[in-house]
């Protein structure tokens, strides 16, 4: 009897045992994309967590879109992704983050679909997620102290996961075909507004985006493609690419600059307009111009206030017949490419 009370006791305890263990490692999802990977829900899935202290939560990516996973130390103000964490830019896998004023942690940019990455919690607090690459890409972590109940299990989670992921792709998850449908009504659209003052202009749509707000944090959706990507104009005529997406794009011809990050500065043959806009004129199918990134101003820094506005309008002359093909610097892999034909 004695011995099978003790076997029932050492049962009890692995069962126990392995719960908690299964209950230390929480999981989540970094991104999601169309089929075409045209179409980027940028969030973290779900963008809030409840967990106890000494437990850790690890992020899959899910595109090919760069993301990064950061916790930063209190009042420093967010880095750009190329200098993430003073001293040491990325930290290892595994990382804890405590909350303290010297804390900082950072995945480093991850664009490989799989990848994981995993942040221990030690201390109980509530902690700011971000991503380094998208301004508007937050979450947070509740993390209590072990004697506290937790609201939800990791099946809440993956389904809160699973519908921010359609909310975002819903509607929107179509074919290519279906996007530059999409495009050639929208570029009709801003042609028609702009021709009233600028008859000399030809717009093409530079991304579209939309920002979700959630209890959590912020998530924003952005379709990687210029909107009737392909165009025919006249030589001497200039075509504008205006931005209308929350993330950055670039307008790039000829050689791309080495290694391009959003923070590479425009090529030195592109000037400003008068309304601020960026432009350059293009003699040849040899010339290189790259516009830098054109997006709004950044979102959430403690510094927007002292920020320049955002350039969201790059403007190209073409003064001679040929064809000109050009790309997205940042979004080209994932499909983000368009050719100007320029006729006498």
């Amino acid at each position: 009897m004695r011995r099978r009370l003790t076997w029932l006791v050492l049962l009890c305890a692995v069962i126990f045992f392995s719960q908690t263990v299964h209950a230390q490692s929480w999981q989540a999802t970094v991104g999601a994309q169309s089929s075409d990977k045209g179409l980027q829900a940028l969030g973290f899935l779900p963008t809030e967590i409840w967990i106890h202290a000494g437990e850790s939560i690890t992020w899959t990516f899910g595109t090919d879109e760069p993301h990064t996973v950061s916790f930063l130390a209190p009042m420093q103000v967010r880095p750009t992704y190329s200098a993430g964490c003073p001293d040491t830019n990325t930290t290892p896998d595994g990382s804890a983050f405590d909350g303290s004023a010297s804390a900082c942690v950072n995945s480093g940019v991850i664009r490989t679909v799989g990848t994981t990455y995993t942040v221990t919690f030690p201390n109980p607090g509530n902690y700011k997620l971000v991503c380094l690459v998208h301004a508007n890409q937050t979450g947070v972590v509740h993390v209590l102290a072990p004697s506290d109940p937790l609201p939800h299990n990791q099946d809440f989670y993956d389904r809160q996961a699973a519908i921010q992921r359609h909310d975002l792709l819903s509607d929107r998850d179509n074919e290519s075909s279906e996007h530059d449908d999409r495009g050639k009504k929208s570029e009709e659209r801003h042609d028609h507004d702009f021709d009233e003052g600028h008859a000399h202009h030809h717009v093409i749509v530079t991304g579209t985006g939309e920002l979700v707000s959630t209890p959590g944090g912020i998530q924003s959706v952005s379709l990687m493609r210029f909107l009737r990507p392909n165009i025919t104009i006249h030589a001497g005529q200039t075509v504008e690419w205006a931005s209308s997406d929350v993330s950055g794009h670039t307008v790039t011809f000829g050689q791309e600059p080495p290694n391009t990050t959003p923070e590479t500065p425009k090529s030195a043959n592109v000037f400003s307009d008068p309304d601020g806009a960026l432009h350059a004129i293009i003699n040849s199918t040899s010339d290189s111009v790259h516009s830098g990134r054109i997006a709004p101003a950044p979102q959430d820094r403690t510094n927007l206030a002292q920020s320049a506005p955002g350039i969201t309008r790059f403007r190209v002359t073409f003064t001679n017949p040929g064809i000109y093909p050009y790309i997205c610097a940042f979004h080209d892999e994932l499909g983000m490419t368009g050719e100007v034909i320029v006729l006498p």
